[in-house]
């Protein structure tokens, strides 16, 4: 057999590719998978630990999320807790943390409501009065006025991830299985791809490799490769970059504001690093940059060779920032990053968690945080909320915003199952068995868009 040929490749070696291979070499009877990624090493993109806002998404205390998608959302992120319970007892992956959300004021309504209306689905979930917040999180009152009223939602589960080793559990255990012949192709670039005799040929800079079905989980890259191959024609990508500021150790857990209607961007929020509870994170911003990586100039050509400079695209940018709501809220989240004045005006949100804040006390994260591609679709000239997957011939590509690593594992449900169904008779995929293993019910998980 040709070395170079396989049942399945995967681009991307981030969370979300490799909880794919991890599901494909264990739960499935693929005998061979290539898995490339264009860096040294897995998972040093947006997965890597300072690129990400180290939150597994429940849609709990996420004030932005509808019951719909927050049943959706915790059935996909109770594979990843299970996952880790069970594969990371001494927690070097994970820390637990309790979290709320702070409701001051006329949010205090929206806390109750979403309480009655979450609190089947969560049962941990719970209503703290100040005194309570006081003992949980007594930095969130210290300075704060006696007449200010406040509440939280609040519960125990909160989950802080180091997704980078969290995708590095996964190839290991991945690899385990020594029946399925698995290649970690790293420092691979992925120049062309093309379909030729039912079959997908990948030209990189040293090879040609040829596989029967192709996953792209390659972030916002993911749209690229799919325009290249005339699928997406019909989307943009509005690139928002995520900067954070460090602080002393105010908080003992996840502490989140209400979320702002009408944008599609997380609240600032506060919380312990994941591996040093000393230092808490405050963040993330949303500054929106012509890239698809960040920190990475080299990706503002792909960036617009994603876009587009269309007319439909200037038209669709155009309207999605003409709102008010939404231009202010960029242009202010521009300046966080700017020396000196940007702290100064980041500071005003920081003292809605903690109060008691002081210039001194906030370093800006150098290095710090990655980009998350939210989908722009340019015939209604808006922006799509949540995960972007679109499905071609034998190819999936996977677009995931926030929660994306959150829902990786059912990420990877869903695409195994559509690709053993690619691959046609013969091939089969051990669901049940993966939901056990996991103490998933499979009624919990919604059936996957066809």
């Amino acid at each position: 057999m040709n070395n170079n040929n396989y049942e399945v490749v995967i681009i991307g070696g981030g969370v979300c590719g490799t909880a794919l291979l991890y599901v494909l070499s264990n739960y499935t009877n693929v005998k061979r998978i290539a898995l490339i990624e264009k860096e040294a090493d897995i998972a040093l993109v947006n997965s890597f630990t300072n690129s990400n806002s180290q939150t597994l998404h429940f849609g709990d205390i996420e004030t932005n999320y509808t019951l719909a998608k927050a049943e959706k959302v915790k059935a996909g992120a109770s594979l990843v807790k299970n996952y880790l319970l069970t594969k990371d007892p001494h927690q070097e992956i994970y820390t637990k943390y309790h979290k709320m959300v702070l409701g001051v004021g006329k949010e205090q309504e929206q806390l109750k409501t979403r309480y009655q209306q979450f609190k089947t689905l969560f049962p941990d979930l719970r209503l703290l009065e100040r005194a309570e917040i006081a003992v949980k999180e007594p930095k969130v009152l210290l300075n704060r006025p006696e007449d200010q009223e406040i509440m939280a939602l609040y519960t125990d589960e909160g989950y802080t991830v180091d997704f980078n080793r969290l995708a590095k559990s996964f190839v290991a255990n991945a690899l385990e299985n020594t029946e399925t012949t698995i290649d970690l192709l790293f420092n691979t670039k992925v120049k062309q791809i093309s379909k030729q005799a039912g079959e997908y040929q990948l030209k990189t800079s040293d090879q040609t490799i040829t596989s029967k079905v192709i996953m792209v989980a390659a972030g916002a890259h993911s749209l690229l490769f799919a325009k290249s191959l005339g699928y997406g024609l019909n989307y943009a990508l509005l690139s928002v970059a995520g900067s954070f500021y460090f602080a002393p150790q105010f908080l003992n857990g996840k502490v989140y504001t209400v979320q702002q209607e009408k944008l599609p961007f997380a609240a600032i929020h506060g919380d312990p690093e994941v591996h040093d509870r000393a230092i808490a994170r405050f963040g993330p911003t949303a500054k929106v940059l012509p890239m698809l990586e960040r920190h990475h100039y080299g990706s503002i050509i792909e960036y617009f060779q994603t876009a587009g400079l269309s007319f439909k695209a200037v038209l669709s940018f155009a309207k999605i920032l003409s709102d008010p709501i939404i231009f202010k809220y960029i242009a202010l989240n521009f300046v966080y990053d700017f020396p000196i004045i940007g702290k100064r005006l980041f500071i005003k949100e920081v003292s809605k968690i903690i109060p008691s804040v002081k210039l001194t006390d906030l370093t800006y994260a150098k290095g710090y945080g990655g980009v998350r591609p939210q989908v722009v679709n340019l015939n209604t000239q808006a922006l799509e909320m949540g995960e972007a997957k679109i499905t071609g011939d034998q190819i999936i590509f996977n677009i995931t915003p926030s929660p994306g690593a959150s829902t990786c594992l059912q990420n990877a449900l869903e695409d195994t199952t559509k690709l053993i169904d690619f691959l046609g008779s013969g091939y089969q995929f051990e669901r049940q068995q993966f939901l056990d293993d996991l103490s998933v019910n499979s009624e919990q998980l919604l059936t996957p868009n066809s």
